[in-house]
């Protein structure tokens, strides 16, 4: 399953919005305001959205300026969750997040519409910083 987020321009640096993105911490300020928890250390974070199961991410890859990976901490679901990066201008910037994970027709078909409405959700953070 592929979700592709829209391309929003972002009011900060390409440099600057991969400094908060390469953060684990940083993403309490792309999540919505409706999670019920919220950890990170410099490996990844976890957070938990009121009626959905806890997700782990851990850091995946990073490539200056351009692109942060994470992946599901959790071996029973494979996933990797990216924020890739243009620069527009000295002041701006371009981002977009990008879902793909592996699951069964079944599984896919009950996630679907929430996971594109979390990518939204978490677009929206982005373009507000």
């Amino acid at each position: 399953m592929n979700i592709t987020g829209d391309k929003v321009v972002v009011n900060k640096p390409a440099s600057e919005l991969y400094e908060k993105a390469s953060n684990p911490a940083g993403y309490k300020d792309f999540l919505p305001p409706n999670i019920s928890k919220f950890e990170a250390d410099d490996n990844g974070f976890s957070f938990a959205i009121e009626g959905m199961p806890e997700i782990e991410l851990k850091i995946k890859e990073k490539t200056l300026d351009s692109k942060v990976v994470f992946t599901s901490a959790k071996d029973s679901i494979q996933f990797d969750l990216s924020l890739l990066i243009d620069k527009v201008s000295e002041t701006s910037s371009q981002a977009q997040i990008i879902f793909d994970g592996q699951f069964n027709p079944f599984i896919s078909m009950m996630i679907e519409k929430p996971l594109k409405n979390f990518v939204k959700t978490l677009t929206q953070g982005i373009a507000q910083l």
